[in-house]
């Protein structure tokens, strides 16, 4: 028969109450009691559930973690990397995938089904933080969309990525470089773009073409067919993604078009495909297990009430250079 908390009441000749706060650590528990429910502990060789502690100290021990979308390798990391990073504090993580056409009201706000929550990459920032504030649930955004949130948030230097792509490109020679950015709505994409423009600026140069569209194959693909027909083509492409990269590398080697040869290409994000296909794709890498040990850091501070003001941590992309770009012939 299962040992309870009634029998080492018992055998400890104290009450149910004070054997609850010895195995909630209270200091209100005179020593003495304390060591005669160590003792009867032992000796009825009882082990306190976890989960009925965290739940005796109005704790779950859950991190809800609410994503947009797990088509993405990049994405799928920083999920690995919360999971672990939560694992090791000794929380579990309660995943939700959530489109933007659900209701504000998240089931993980309500009836403190978490002690936290982890937004990744959220595009209704403002409902979200409105229904977390309401329900008094700390909180962290990553790859936070919005300009000067209010909220804790951890976010990838995506100006300086745009700037480096560039910069390598032009460092290689080449003069009329184009550029494929995703939905003018992502932060993201309008600062990367920002780079592409500041690093062509400081070499007198002008962009050949500044094109938008998803973050998506077909985008890249559609967008470089456009240029191939119009016989008019850059010599080099900084897509606003490895996805759009990958789309224009299909549509240009589809017509003997030779990557990095007639035209070097770089991406951004560096998803697991990258350095699968042939030419391997040069790209920016984010720093997908930065951003989710940061995540978890911050938000079990926010917790544990150490945090006494919301802070953003930036941080920065690596260049990583592959084979589809090379020198200007």
């Amino acid at each position: 028969m299962k040992v309870s908390i009634f029998d080492v009441a018992k055998r400890s000749g104290l009450s149910v109450v004070t054997v609850s706060r010895v195995l909630n650590n209270s200091t209100s528990v005179r020593e003495k009691n304390r060591l005669k429910v160590l003792e009867a502990m032992k000796e009825l060789d009882y082990h306190p559930n976890a989960a009925a502690r965290s739940l005796a100290r109005g704790e779950t021990r859950i991190i809800g973690l609410i994503v947009t979308t797990l088509k993405d390798s990049f994405l799928d990391e920083i999920v690995r990397e919360i999971t672990i990073a939560a694992a090791a504090q000794g929380y579990f993580v309660a995943l939700s995938v959530s489109s933007d056409s659900q209701d504000k009201g998240h089931y993980l706000f309500q009836e403190d089904r978490v002690d936290g929550v982890l937004l990744l990459s959220p595009m209704r920032e403002d409902e979200y933080v409105l229904e977390l504030k309401k329900s008094q649930i700390p909180f962290v955004m990553l790859d936070n969309q919005h300009a000067n949130s209010p909220a804790t948030s951890v976010i990838v230097d995506n100006f300086k990525g745009g700037y480096e792509a560039t910069k390598h490109l032009i460092d290689l020679g080449h003069k009329e470089i184009a550029h494929i950015g995703g939905p003018e709505l992502f932060l993201s994409s309008r600062e990367r773009e920002r780079g592409f423009l500041t690093a062509l600026e400081e070499s007198g140069l002008k962009p050949f073409s500044i094109e938008r569209g998803e973050f998506e194959i077909s985008t890249g693909y559609t967008i470089a067919r456009s240029w191939i027909e119009a016989g008019n083509m850059p010599t080099a492409l900084f897509a606003g993604d490895d996805y759009i990269a990958l789309g224009a590398m299909n549509a240009f080697t589809n017509e003997g078009i030779r990557v990095p040869g007639d035209i070097s290409i770089i991406g951004f994000d560096d998803q697991m495909i990258a350095s699968q296909i042939r030419p391997m794709l040069t790209t920016m890498r984010q720093p997908a297990d930065q951003i989710g040990r940061t995540g978890v850091e911050l938000l079990l501070k926010n917790i544990s009430g150490v945090a006494k003001r919301n802070v953003t941590v930036q941080l920065s992309p690596e260049l990583v250079v592959r084979e589809s770009t090379s020198p200007r012939l």
